[in-house]
């Protein structure tokens, strides 16, 4: 697990970015963000539960007053903790934390993070009338976006894990077994190496031609395409990974469509280098398979999506391969690289794997696959 010096490290930077700002402080409630800066893996309730990472001084949890004796137990960092009863009001607390802050800065913005429920921030508001608020995610999202040695080292873990069980189901794959057969295999190799399943997305034929998959029966037969997109976590953080491949033997089409899917990966990765805007790795991508007839642009047959996400703690999380966004790739960032080729009515093809960027360029987390006859190498 990340260790405590490394979540005080993140309230430090977060704290040297909330004073280049201007702001006084950063309010967040539990979820991606928050385990960041604690370590803490707490749920959401209808109940106020927050940080506040003041510009300066130690960080101050707004607890339920009941909850005070869990939260104290698990901390990976301590920290003092604001309770509440049942019969008041948290967001009383969070003014008056803020109110030494704010004596003669009252021009200053408050920072909250961007998932934050819309009734938590009217809470806060109507606490503290004439409160500017702020829009956290310029605090938040530049250091989640570059991950350190430790997270990455335990994303390779959880993609290995992941791959493994990937590979084990699809070894045992047996005709007339559904999607929810075979996830419930993969998810049992999962636990058995240790990780938590997040998902196991199985697709057969026609199926495979809708990215997030399709209500339509399904089950193994003979010659029909069979889609993996699997993902576990360990200690919080994420695998991501698809193969397609044949139930048997693929016909010339699908070696056909496979090939221009891997190349589109392997055209990727190529434009994933530093200081390049992840828009432009998307349209390498993009112009690849436009230039084998398919598109244009997002349209099918073709690649409707995105070409890849940002992965950590989150499936899905910022930067994005996706012709609007702009972000310079950065040492630390890590990305899902899975265009997809779509014929709706027939079958779909996706290959993806995640990549890490390093001062020399891009690296994977697992090694793609080099056919369709060897999904797992």
């Amino acid at each position: 697990p990340i260790g405590a010096g490394e979540y005080r490290a993140r309230i430090a930077k977060v704290q040297a970015r909330l004073a280049e700002s201007g702001r006084i402080g950063f309010l967040l409630e539990p979820g991606a963000d928050f385990f960041y800066l604690t370590g803490l893996a707490w749920g959401r309730s209808e109940r106020f539960h927050g940080l506040l990472v003041p510009v300066e001084g130690e960080p101050v949890h707004i607890s339920p007053a009941f909850e005070v004796p869990r939260l104290e137990e698990r901390m990976k960092v301590p920290a003092p903790v604001l309770a509440w009863e049942e019969d008041e009001d948290p967001y009383a607390l969070v003014g008056r934390a803020l109110a030494k802050l704010r004596r003669g800065h009252e021009e200053r913005p408050l920072a909250i993070a961007p998932a934050t429920r819309f009734f938590i921030v009217e809470g806060v508001r109507r606490a503290v009338p004439g409160l500017p608020i702020a829009d956290g995610a310029p605090v938040i999202r530049p250091l989640r976006m570059r991950k350190s040695a430790a997270e990455i080292a335990l994303m390779q873990i959880a993609f290995d894990i992941t791959h493994r069980a990937m590979r084990e189901a699809a070894a045992r794959i047996a005709a007339g077994m559904t999607p929810a057969d075979i996830g419930a295999m993969i998810d049992r190799f999962t636990r058995a190496q240790g990780a938590r399943p997040v998902f196991s997305l199985v697709q057969i034929g026609e199926a495979s031609a809708y990215p997030h998959g399709s209500s339509l029966p399904q089950v193994a037969r003979e010659g029909e395409i069979v889609l993996f997109d699997c993902g576990a976590s360990v200690h919080g953080y994420q695998s991501d990974i698809s193969r397609t491949f044949v139930f048997g033997e693929p016909t010339a089409e699908h070696r056909r469509v496979w090939e221009d899917a891997r190349r589109a990966q392997e055209i990727a990765f190529a434009a994933a280098r530093l200081g390049t805007p992840c828009a432009k790795v998307d349209r390498a991508a993009r112009s690849y398979l436009e230039s084998r007839g398919y598109g244009p642009g997002y349209r099918t047959p073709g690649l409707p999506h995105r070409t890849g996400h940002g992965i950590g703690l989150e499936g899905h999380e910022a930067p994005y391969f996706v012709a609007s966004d702009q972000t310079p790739l950065d040492v630390g960032m890590c990305l899902s690289d899975e265009p997809g080729v779509y014929l709706p009515g027939r079958f779909g093809v996706r290959i993806e794997d995640c990549l890490y960027m390093t001062a020399d360029g891009p690296r994977w987390f697992t090694t793609p696959p080099r056919s369709i006859d060897q999904p797992f190498g």
